[in-house]
């Protein structure tokens, strides 16, 4: 959910923070009781009853030759190369490259920035940033903000966990305060996919953390729980929508919200999404989104079925990688591997649990390929009298964020879980 921004904006309002601050919205948007399932002129005299408003009707894909010549133009390049970034010759560029394990592909490619006064971002977001205390960007941010602020179709692989989330996040936000504000009806700017709901949460807070000075609204829309609040909220209009592929379709086939107003497009973890199966819906998603958008696509592997997907819905791309196209894990976690029998497990499991728990702050992680598995292996946990929680498929949405919350706070500091904990769980 967004932050409740509730008032109506005035175009004419001051410029504030470098940006088109807008400020001033009052709430004159009409109010939807979650349980109303009809729209004005819903009732149809004694014969025909109440026309049920919510039942699904197939998407269509809109022409887009007749369409585009009636869509408002919009903005998408808002990179101004630093001062001290344009003195960088070839070589310094080269090198930091290399040591940042940094490969490019296409022309015309931004150079990286090294500090976050050089990324071209205003003044509104360099201070949501800097409080945040972050030394310096990621390597994928050195070079992914620049890309993404030039407007450009960009492709970012890097591993997880090493700062996707802010390379699309903060030039988002440049490029929502620069579009015409929203209108009673309107769906979101900015669209992010994403293949979990646990992933989608993790996007909402950093956009919700980084969107504050701008008051820009958002929300997020998964499957797993009750649709009342997150039909509220598309219909009291959010600028960016962060969703999970098959709720989304949901909402847009009961009219709830529509895409007519992406311009900026985010492919969360592609990999994982076509991992999960959703291409299809993928497909029919972007379909109906205008080709003129800006579409950014992050992925920890570059399989290729992802990059038969960038080709199809991404304009002469441009794409950096971060160190190996293979999922690989961090270089910053000790790995050591043992291999043993099925009857050797649980009792090396309990001596790692002795072990880890010597450090009172430690926190546990425990992956297992099967949700039967997880729920076994939490059972003999909490007999054996360790504090384990389960997260997977199966949990319903409340327990799942109940079990993370619970973890997180270290009430719980033993988690079993299937993959669904596998990518974007912030601690």
């Amino acid at each position: 959910m967004g932050f409740g921004r509730d008032q109506q904006y005035n175009k004419s309002n001051f410029n504030s923070r470098g940006g088109d601050f807008r400020g001033g919205r009052s709430s004159d948007r009409n109010s939807y009781n979650r349980d109303e399932q009809f729209n004005a002129g819903g009732f149809h005299g004694r014969s025909g009853g109440r026309q049920n408003y919510n039942q699904p009707q197939d998407l269509v894909r809109p022409n887009w030759e007749v369409e585009m010549p009636n869509l408002p133009p919009f903005e998408k390049n808002f990179y101004h190369e630093h001062e001290s970034v344009s003195k960088r010759d070839d070589n310094e560029i080269r090198e930091f490259r290399k040591e940042n394990e940094m490969t490019i592909t296409g022309h015309d490619i931004p150079k990286p920035i090294t500090n976050f006064d050089e990324a071209g971002f205003p003044d509104y977001v360099l201070e949501e940033v800097k409080a945040e205390g972050f030394d310096k960007p990621t390597a994928i941010q050195c070079q992914g903000w620049p890309m993404a602020l030039s407007g450009r179709d960009m492709i970012g692989v890097a591993a997880t966990g090493s700062g996707k989330t802010l390379s699309y996040c903060l030039p988002g936000i440049v490029h929502i305060n620069a579009q015409p504000l929203l209108s009673p009806g309107d769906g979101p700017i900015v669209l992010v996919l994403s293949p979990t709901r646990e992933l989608a949460v993790q996007i909402q807070k950093e956009c919700s953390k980084f969107g504050q000075s701008s008051r820009i609204r958002n929300t997020c829309v998964y499957g797993g729980v009750p649709r009342g609040q997150q039909i509220r909220d598309l219909i009291r209009g959010a600028e960016i929508v962060i969703a999970t592929p098959g709720r989304l379709i949901d909402m847009l086939e009961i009219g709830k919200t529509n895409l007519k107003r992406v311009t900026y497009l985010v492919l969360d973890e592609a990999d994982r999404m076509l991992d999960m199966g959703f291409e299809p819906q993928i497909r029919k998603i972007v379909d109906q989104i205008r080709p003129d958008r800006q579409t950014l696509m992050w992925s920890a592997t570059w399989p290729k079925e992802v990059q038969q997907l960038a080709r199809d819905y991404l304009n002469d791309p441009i794409q950096v990688q971060i160190g190996s196209l293979e999922l690989s894990a961090s270089h910053t976690i000790t790995q050591l591997v043992e291999v043993v029998s099925d009857f050797e497990k649980r009792d090396r499991l309990n001596k790692h649990l002795v072990t880890a728990s010597e450090d009172k702050e430690s926190k546990i992680l425990i992956f297992a390929s099967t949700k039967r598995t997880c729920d076994e292996i939490t059972k003999y946990l909490r007999e054996d009298g360790w504090p384990a929680l389960a997260i997977h498929g199966d949990k319903d949405q409340r327990e799942r964020d109940w079990v993370l919350q619970e973890f997180r706070d270290g009430r719980s500091p033993i988690m079993v879980a299937t993959d669904v904990a596998a990518r974007g769980i912030g601690m």
